[in-house]
């Protein structure tokens, strides 16, 4: 006689062992971690073109300022 309630154990069973063992397969993405990699690059390369156009506009401004005439780098003499 068919039992169905030993066959329907039996297929979720064998189902739930399919899934898990996919999971456990899967390895890492080689694409992913280019795509990471070069965000990461672009990200930390941004950051230190702006940390350079920072310093850049410093020197400029102090530049400007000394060529107007409105500071001066001569030491005073004690």
């Amino acid at each position: 006689m068919f039992d169905w309630f030993s066959e329907q154990s039996r297929v979720s069973k064998e189902m739930a062992g399919h899934k898990i063992a996919h999971a456990t397969l899967k390895g890492p993405s080689v694409v992913k971690e280019l795509v990471n990699g070069l965000a990461l690059w672009l990200a930390a390369g941004g950051l230190w073109k702006m940390h350079h156009w920072n310093e850049q506009r410093k020197t400029r401004a102090f530049y400007d300022l000394l060529e107007k005439g409105y500071i001066g780098v001569v030491v005073a003499e004690e």
